[in-house]
């Protein structure tokens, strides 16, 4: 029997598979996917969803998400979660860079309004936030402030000036995990972090000026504020270093943990240690500290692109109603109610590489939108469409309230960078009226389109098996990449 058979037969609640050391191991959860994306799956993630499953205290382990490729770790597009009387927590089920995450911004401006503008705005957007490996904010907090960010996130930012009361409504956690904890964050993490806040970074994370395409549900679209032809603005970023240090420096203190507990694992990467222990409550509430960062850092970049778009167009942030629609975290671990075997419980949901889609009726959805689920931010990659779905019950019942988060690489940065041309990729990018600004060409070949999957193919995955349904299309105008 091969491999995939194996996974199915755990899907269908047979826990007696191969371990990744030719050994038997006894899943304790149970899996959601469905056939046709265990055939597409790579073997490294096969093996990452195998070992998982034998994890202590995991109550099920949803792969319902057309986004599973190998990652540090959980799969990426992996969502496990663990009951607290014997489960653990797992960095690897978070990832390095803690709560990247998405933002949109809607306005009332339309194509008219900006086009003549679009090289200015793009412009200076570009150099209002820095971005690019390394790259430091516009500003310089002192070192006490840095505490202040860790343990009130978004929070901070609006209460020194960085956006407006409201904003925070609509931010999943308002922007703040409470159980942050400054103290227990390393002073190295720190100072990654000091100078960085209020940037963008690298890799895969961009601003794009948007404009809306498509409406698929002029229902939720209307309760969302979002109308065919509007302008809106995404950011997707992250904790930066400060978030890949924390990371890093409880890597480290688990990877004793797991041998000290006595945890039998088949990957050192799933380092973890129980839940009731000290190291997991340490990382849980450094964890929380550095999605915080995440939350302040987009805040910030929130902030400077209302000034930008006021000093172009000569109007206020206000007057042109640029709203947060919402923000949403991709790689986190939170204490969560769901109910598993038709039992409700709490368990700890570490969602990695994947995005919450919480349906109608959770409190945790903001009210405004509680009668037809969160929305839920799906972005593409450079020079493709991102979308806005909804949050459904079938996510609720299926997948611990989980949806993809975006689409995955199929090619290596360096791989792209031999087979895209950065100026051939710009003019291509220029030909579909797309406007990109990226602090190098190797940069640009690195992200090529074609170094990723196809978000439309990932989207309708999604909406086709109702873990979150479509509501909008949004097409990119011009994008800052770092």
């Amino acid at each position: 029997m091969s491999i995939k058979d194996e996974i199915k037969k755990v899907r269908d609640n047979v826990y007696e598979i191969p371990g990744t050391h030719d050994k038997k191991m006894r899943a304790s959860g149970r899996f959601y996917i469905a056939d046709e994306y265990i055939d597409e799956l790579e073997e490294g993630a096969i093996e990452q969803i195998i070992n998982v499953a034998c994890l202590p205290g995991v109550q099920r382990y949803s792969i319902g998400l057309p986004d599973i490729h190998f990652g540090y770790g959980f799969p990426i597009g992996g969502v496990a979660a663990f009951n607290l009387r014997n489960g653990i927590v797992s960095p690897g089920g978070v990832g390095f860079d803690i709560n990247c995450g998405v933002r949109l911004i809607r306005s009332n401006l339309t194509m008219d309004d900006i086009e003549e503008h679009l090289d200015e705005l793009t412009e200076k957007l570009f150099k209002n936030i820095p971005s690019g490996v390394g790259s430091k904010g516009k500003i310089r907090l002192e070192k006490n402030e840095i505490n202040d960010v860790l343990d009130y996130g978004a929070e901070w930012a609006v209460k020194n000036g960085y956006g407006w009361d409201e904003d925070l409504e609509v931010l999943e956690e308002n922007g703040r995990m409470v159980d942050a904890d400054s103290s227990i964050v390393s002073d190295k993490a720190k100072k990654r972090g000091i100078p960085q806040l209020g940037s963008l970074g690298s890799g895969n994370h961009f601003l794009e000026i948007q404009i809306v395409d498509e409406i698929y549900n002029e229902e939720v679209a209307k309760v969302f504020g979002l109308e065919k032809g509007m302008i809106v603005i995404m950011i997707h970023t992250g904790s930066r270093g400060c978030g890949h240090q924390i990371c890093s420096d409880y890597l480290r203190i688990m990877d004793k943990a797991y041998k000290n507990y006595k945890i039998d694992i088949s990957d050192r990467q799933l380092a973890c240690a129980p839940l009731n222990s000290k190291e997991a409550q340490n990382y849980i509430q450094a964890m929380a500290a550095a999605a915080n960062y995440a939350w302040a850092n987009r805040q910030m970049i929130t902030h400077w692109i209302r000034e930008t778009f006021e000093d172009v167009l000569g109007k206020s942030a206000k007057d042109m109603e640029m709203d947060i629609v919402y923000d949403v975290a991709h790689n986190i671990a939170k204490m969560e109610t769901h109910k598993v075997y038709n039992r409700e419980q709490e368990v700890l949901v570490h969602r990695k590489g994947a995005t919450r889609a919480f349906g109608p009726g959770r409190e945790e959805v903001p009210e405004k939108y509680r009668e037809v689920g969160q929305p839920v931010l799906i972005p593409g990659t450079m020079g493709t469409a991102s979308y806005i779905l909804h949050g459904t019950e079938t996510a609720m019942e299926e997948t611990f309230g989980s949806t993809a988060h975006g689409a995955g690489r199929i090619l290596s940065r360096s791989k792209a960078k031999k087979d895209y041309d950065a100026d051939e990729i710009t003019q291509d990018l220029e030909s579909k009226g797309i406007k990109i600004k990226a602090t190098s060409k190797h940069v640009i070949e690195e992200e090529a389109p074609g170094a990723y999957k196809d978000v439309d193919s990932v989207v309708r995955v999604s909406d086709s098996t109702g873990i979150a349904k479509l509501v909008a299309k949004v097409k990119p105008l011009s994008v800052c990449k770092g």
